[in-house]
């Protein structure tokens, strides 16, 4: 593709989600010259930002940049933008997306902010991408790290990955979206950053779980260091890099999600913990915690894959009733033992 150079003529978020308003506000502060649009699902949202620069129900008091407008009309928001951002529920992109395809500028670059596994393909979100609209892999990338949005939102200082086959179209996205409060880093590994952002969800919510628990900062050190080497071993299998998952779309944002009260799905698991039924946790959470859809896709992804991964078939059971969170943590310590650096399959 033709070299991407200055700014875009204009940025579409769609998804006005509290990742989604919170990165078309960083696009905003850092270039206050540059139209940035949001799609919001619904027109009251809309109606907020545009009249009083607040998204008071996923963003509370928190002011958003005059130069970011917002509207429920897809087809204006992605009108003229050379950059699309998408940041809904995981579950939901691929129906969306074939609505989407026609409106969508013929050069356009579509950056996924999305952290999930699509439930009956096993798909992560750029291949999902790819395959509904038909786009080349260099057209295609995706952001991931150590993101809670309220904290970004807040203009506390954070690090992220832009992660593109094409360098240069990585080095573009990261161009447009470097703010004084957030430095983006490029990485050519998408297969590793989208598996760091996927798997450390369902980590988060066990976690979560032993938070509910009131389990000590030992079990849950043990928990993140063993889920850090599961994630490595399918990123591995599926031909992603080892040094991806030392870095922030690995080990970073694996961390700020296990330890964060910020993080939907370590709450999600927390609420687990403390007795609440799974249908209760989705009752009481106002946003789609992505490990609670994804797990079972994690889980099939492993297997087809030849892959153990024990946290993760352990959360899977207790999502789908298998085991209760009383028998989660005996189940993963009663595995047999080995070397900490042999696989574990």
């Amino acid at each position: 593709m033709s070299a991407r150079t200055g700014l875009p003529a204009a940025v579409a978020v769609l998804g006005a989600g509290s990742w989604g308003t919170t990165f078309a506000k960083v696009v905003a502060d850092a270039h206050p010259e540059l139209e940035v649009r949001l799609w919001a699902r619904r027109a009251e949202v809309a109606e907020e930002i545009n009249t009083s620069h607040l998204n008071s129900k996923y963003l509370k008091d928190i002011v958003l940049p005059e130069n970011l407008g917002a509207s429920a009309d897809v087809a204006k928001v992605l009108a003229g933008a050379d950059l699309v951002v998408l940041a809904v529920p995981a579950q939901t992109l691929r129906p969306q997306l074939a609505g989407w395809k026609p409106l969508l500028e013929d050069t356009a670059v579509v950056v996924s902010l999305m952290k999930g596994l699509e439930r009956g393909t096993d798909a992560r979100m750029s291949e999902v991408i790819k395959e509904e609209l038909g786009l080349p892999d260099e057209r295609v990338a995706v952001i991931s790290g150590p993101n809670l949005a309220m904290e970004i939102a807040r203009k506390e200082p954070t690090a992220s990955v832009v992660a593109c086959t094409d360098r240069e179209v990585a080095q573009w996205i990261a161009n447009t979206c470097t703010a004084s409060y957030f430095r983006p880093y490029t990485n050519t590994d998408v297969v590793g950053v989208e598996i760091g952002g996927i798997v450390k969800n369902v980590i988060a919510l066990c976690v979560g779980i032993c938070d509910g628990k009131h389990m000590g900062d030992n079990t849950k050190a043990s928990v993140i260091t063993r889920g850090l080497a599961e994630t490595t071993r399918l990123t591995l299998a599926l031909g992603g890099e080892v040094e991806t998952m030392a870095g922030l779309a690995g080990l970073g944002d694996l961390v700020a999600t296990c330890s964060s009260p910020l993080s939907r799905n370590h709450t999600a698991g927390r609420l687990l913990g403390e007795g609440l039924s799974l249908d209760e946790v989705n009752l009481r959470m106002t946003q789609t915690a992505e490990g609670i859809k994804s797990g079972r896709a994690v889980l099939d992804l492993a297997n087809h894959m030849g892959v153990e991964m024990p946290i993760t078939e352990s959360v899977v059971a207790v999502l789908e009733g298998e085991i209760s969170v009383e028998d989660l943590a005996p189940r993963l310590l009663t595995r047999e033992l080995k070397s900490e650096g042999e696989q574990d399959q």
